[in-house]
């Protein structure tokens, strides 16, 4: 059959081909054709002799066929049948149908199952908490809280009482819910009666009994050791050892740890079970005749006894229950420590804190006892907190000498007093004062000056008190120094922050306490800005980093500054108020406005006077110079002013008000004559300062020699450039002029010659 199959080449068939391209000629054409007849009854006959030599095969073959076509056909008539059948009588709806009834059906029956199932689990918990509930009147309260731990998850309880059933949950739930509170709170309540029965405290002999075994509520004998297993695994042990710890901490802890007392352990025995059936911790009460005076070792020695006491004949030697009462005393009493013994055995005194370091590892060794005790954690640092109170021992030595430093310079500026007796003020203001001063106590030299003022007790106490705190700083361990370095930084900000609250009606009135606060405040911030160079030098290398003094210099500077100006601003004021009462000095030439008048001169005269007497003897010379000059300036101004807006001057009213100013100088001619001859002292170079102080005076005393002096001498001087001098105006002049001359042709020369003479 493989001739069937190979391709057939012509040109393989002619006998010869001089070229594949070369057309076919006539001859080759019939020889071809011949060759493929002949080739094509071979192929023939081999097809033949195939079909014969197989012949039962092709016969199965086309069997087999048939047999299908037939199939075929009877399978197509029974469609069609069904087809027919169908059509004729349509079920669809009956299948649909019955198939959802069966979803249905198995739908319903899943809920029922899973119905009975939850029904089951109720009825099965139910069962468990009536056995709780059982266990419990039984005394078995350790089965009971082991029921009730187990149902607790079951139930998905949150805490210890939550009754209400979560949102989607059955109502069911919430009922059973419910039930196990009321167990849970029941065994609780039981449980504790029991604790309360088998520890107590006997006040008459000062004794707390331990009882191994109690009776409540009818459950005779149920031993503490299966009350403390069930308050652990109910999980509310805190609960039951809370009032026993608050006994103990009372009546054991308490006086040992002030050391009024000493605990003594026995151990009473049952005969007839033939083991021990009360434990008693006796707390019998000191004799030392130190009284109050706490011994560390002792205190600690009893304290680890009583823990060992616990440790053995209340838990048992179980550790969690052990831990679990620690956390419940170990805070307030580790507190009762520190208050009691530790924090007053910190030194006072720097050279000490050496000594400490044997109280220190006492402390350490304290804690280490009741950490194998289990009493406190092995782990927590929190718990290590009497020997982070003894390592920080130089923290509390410096925070105990902060607040009695504070403290000091605090009752040192409440208790000072901010007057001088008058007898100091007249040696201060007497005319040998330099002779005098180095016997006044409070007489200081500015340290960037050298003038002298008198400052109060306080400030100067207090600044002895800041150099002792700075020095001390010099010597101290670094974390020492910066906190008394900080403390003395708090003591200068004592001053600032009580005094003008404390003195604050002295500061309203025009006193000695006011000019003693303004020299305070001068000396402090002098002294302040010599602190960094007189001890910087000498502090620690971490306190000489940070240490800075010259931010509390302008603090003060102000400070003083706004007092002065205060004061300045009163005196001023009241010197308004008399000036006011003159009226503007007119028709002083009637009797009754002359004595109003010179009523008000002789106020004026009183009030400068008395600052003179408050100011002169305590501020600085420079500073008592420029204040007074602000006010005499203010004075004369004002005076000179009022005397020249008059408009219209009788000649009698002149002579009055010549009197007048004759009168002042004469009130204030002690005060005023060495104030110039100070003045006049001075160096060339403040001859403009000089003139600036003195101008309001020549001015006023000019005024009182142009009252009574001629048209035309008024004039002269004028032009003559004295007037402008003593600081008067062309118009001042004129205005003055017109006041007392009356119109006339010379009146009109003079006036023109001064107008046309004008020097400002």
């Amino acid at each position: 059959m493989d001739v069937l199959f190979n391709s057939i080449n012509v040109r393989d068939l002619l006998s010869s081909l001089e070229s594949p391209s070369s057309p076919l000629s006539a001859p080759d054409l019939r020889l071809l054709i011949s060759r493929l007849d002949a080739h094509s009854l071979r192929i023939k006959s081999t097809v033949q002799s195939y079909l014969l030599s197989h012949h039962d095969d092709f016969s199965s073959l086309f069997s087999q066929c048939s047999d299908v076509v037939s199939k075929s056909e009877r399978l197509s008539d029974d469609v069609v049948a069904l087809l027919n059948l169908i059509s004729d009588q349509p079920i669809e709806s009956d299948v649909g149908r019955i198939f959802r009834e069966i979803v249905e059906k198995r739908r319903e029956s899943r809920e029922k199952r899973e119905i009975l199932e939850f029904v089951e689990v109720v009825l099965e918990l139910d069962r468990k908490l009536g056995g709780v509930s059982n266990n419990v009147k039984n005394g078995k309260v350790v089965e009971a809280a082991e029921g009730l731990k187990e149902l607790k998850i079951a139930l998905g309880v949150k805490g210890n009482g939550d009754a209400e059933a979560a949102e989607g949950e059955p109502m069911v739930y919430g009922i059973l819910k419910k039930h196990w509170t009321d167990c849970f709170e029941e065994i609780q309540e039981l449980l504790w009666r029991f604790m309360e029965n088998a520890v107590w405290f006997e006040p008459e002999g000062n004794e707390v009994h331990i009882k191994y075994q109690t009776n409540v509520n009818g459950i005779d004998g149920l031993e503490l050791q299966t009350v403390l297993k069930a308050l652990d695994v109910a999980n509310i042990l805190d609960y039951g050892l809370a009032r026993i710890a608050d006994l103990i901490t009372k009546y054991v802890f308490s006086p040992v740890v002030s050391c009024r007392a000493i605990p003594s352990f026995t151990e009473e025995t049952n005969q007839d079970l033939g083991h021990a059936s009360e434990a008693v911790l006796k707390i019998v009460p000191s004799v030392d005749p130190e009284g109050n005076k706490v011994d560390g070792e002792v205190m600690y020695s009893n304290i680890v006894q009583i823990v060992e006491f616990i440790y053995k004949f209340l838990f048992f030697h179980n550790a969690s229950w052990t831990r679990c009462f620690g956390r419940l005393t170990w805070p307030r009493m580790s507190d009762m420590i520190i208050a009691n013994f530790l924090s007053k055995v910190v030194p006072d005194d720097a050279s000490k804190l050496a000594e400490f370091q044997a109280i220190r590892k006492l402390t350490i060794d304290f804690e280490t006892a009741l950490k194998q005790l289990m009493f406190i954690s092995q782990s927590d640092i929190k718990d290590e907190k009497l020997s982070k109170f003894a390592d920080n021992v130089e923290v509390h030595f410096a925070a105990r000498k902060k607040v009695q430093i504070l403290a000091k310079a605090r009752n040192m500026l409440l208790q000072s007093n901010f007057s001088l007796p008058q007898n100091n003020i007249t040696r201060i203001s007497a005319v040998n004062k330099e002779e005098l001063a180095e016997e006044v106590s409070n007489r200081v030299v500015l340290l960037f000056s050298s003038e002298k003022c008198v400052v109060s007790e306080a400030a100067k106490q207090l600044m002895e008190l800041v150099h002792q705190t700075l020095k001390d700083v010099c010597v101290l361990p670094p974390k020492v120094g910066l906190e008394f370095y900080h403390t003395a930084r708090n003591v200068l900000l004592l001053y600032e922050a009580i005094i003008p609250v404390k003195l604050q009606r002295q500061l309203d009135s025009i006193n000695q306490a006011a000019v003693l606060i303004h020299n305070d405040c001068l000396y402090l911030s002098q002294e302040v800005l010599g602190l960094a160079f007189e001890y910087r030098p000498y502090f620690p290398s971490s306190v000489k980093e940070i240490a800075v003094f010259i931010d509390l210099a302008p603090r003060f500077q102000l400070m003083a500054e706004e007092v002065l100006q205060q004061q300045i601003q009163l005196v001023l004021y009241n010197l308004k108020q008399a000036i006011d009462g003159a009226n503007g000095f007119q028709n002083t030439h009637q009797i009754k406005q002359f004595e109003s008048s010179k009523f008000c001169i002789d106020q004026v005269a009183f009030i400068i006077e008395k600052v003179h007497i408050i100011w002169e003897p305590l501020l600085l010379p420079s500073v008592y110079e420029k204040s007074m000059a602000m006010i005499l300036e203010a004075v004369f101004s004002r005076i000179t002013k009022e005397i020249l807006l008059l408009d219209d001057m009788a000649a009698e009213e002149t002579l009055q008000l010549q009197r007048l100013i004759h009168l002042l100088f004469e009130h204030l001619s002690s005060l005023l004559e060495p104030l110039l001859a100070v003045r006049m002292t001075k160096s060339q170079e403040s001859q403009k300062e000089r003139d600036d102080f003195i101008l309001s005076i020549w001015k006023l005393r000019k005024l009182a020699e142009l009252l009574d002096m001629p048209l035309k001498s008024i004039t002269a001087s004028w032009e003559s450039g004295e007037l402008a001098e003593c600081n008067f105006t062309s118009s001042e002049v004129e205005d003055f002029i017109r006041a007392i001359f009356t119109d006339s042709p010379l009146r009109k020369e003079c006036l023109f010659r001064i107008e046309n003479t004008n020097f400002r």
